[in-house]
């Protein structure tokens, strides 16, 4: 018998794990993006929730100046994506830590939940009101080749064991800069935590996977502040053309990586015959999210 979405909103008020739950009744090995986001959609507002709370408020403070340092030392650059930036709680911190901020910022997430929450916290503790949030998967990113000067993570990439290298392309092909990693350390880590890691699904060896692509790994090291010691982070800085023009990012149909433009409220690609939705003002574009409309005009 299949679980319904009542009976998943049930276990996570119990307390339970709905990425090990659905891997179970599903027989899957790893999680899939379909897991990943009713996961992750359960969870929405639960991060936005402890914000403001000790000892989280300081540890999360932290860590979000650390990730502010590692990418302020790649110098001033005009665009940055947040590629799973989930309710934006980090994404508002490290814009504070850094000296000169990117004057383009977009974050996107699989969870549609989770972005409208985090994106109206994000606003409403002064977070530039012309963030770009947008419902994508790190599969399919809804951007051109080079879009954005940086792209990083912070523990996104994490519950995609066995896709480390498809996803790392993918965020390497609309960076035109670096690519910069907060994921699990899962080689610099203790046995007990490398335990942890495997029986959740976690991801493993990325500058392994980075540089069999033939990416130049420059740093991977533990980050000076974490907040689960249980699940250390590492710091792993991918470079890709360091001395390139600064980057405008640029939308396209995630399915065919056609031009994109909106129209009232929805995004349609005349190329590849598709439009997407717009929910409450945050564009939905996933490959699932297309609708065939050869048709719609302008």
């Amino acid at each position: 018998m299949s679980l319904t979405p009542k009976d998943l909103k049930a276990a996570y008020d119990r307390g339970e794990n709905i990425s090990a739950l659905l891997r179970s009744h599903s027989g899957a090995m790893a999680n899939s993006e379909d897991i990943i986001q009713l996961s992750y959609d359960l969870q929405a507002g639960s991060y936005v929730a402890v914000q403001n709370q000790d000892p989280w408020r300081e540890i999360l403070s932290r860590y979000a100046l650390a990730v502010a340092d590692h990418l302020s030392s790649l110098g001033s650059f005009h665009s940055l994506l947040d590629a799973g930036v989930g309710e934006a709680t980090t994404l508002l911190r490290v814009l504070q830590g850094m000296p000169q901020k990117p004057a383009v910022v977009h974050g996107v997430d699989i969870s549609w939940s989770r972005l409208k929450i985090g994106g109206e916290w994000f606003v409403s503790q002064g977070g530039p009101a012309d963030t770009q949030f947008i419902v994508a998967t790190m599969s399919h990113l809804p951007y051109a080749d080079n879009s954005f000067d940086v792209v990083y993570t912070s523990h996104a990439v994490e519950p995609n064991g066995g896709r480390e290298a498809e996803l790392l392309a993918e965020l390497c092909r609309v960076a035109s800069r670096y690519v910069v990693l907060f994921e699990p350390g899962y080689e610099l880590a203790p046995p007990e935590a490398q335990q942890r890691m495997a029986q959740h699904g976690y991801c493993r060896d990325l500058p392994g996977h980075a540089r069999a692509l033939g990416m130049t790994v420059v740093k991977h090291e533990l980050l000076s502040a974490c907040p689960n010691p249980n699940n250390p982070t590492a710091v792993t800085i991918i470079a890709k053309n360091p001395d390139a023009a600064q980057s405008i990012p640029s939308l396209v149909c995630p399915q065919y990586r056609t031009p994109i433009f909106i129209a009232d409220d929805l995004y349609y690609s005349a190329d590849s015959l598709r439009a997407y939705p717009v929910l409450r003002g945050i564009p939905c574009l996933k490959p699932e999210h297309a609708i065939i409309a050869s048709k719609l005009t302008p």
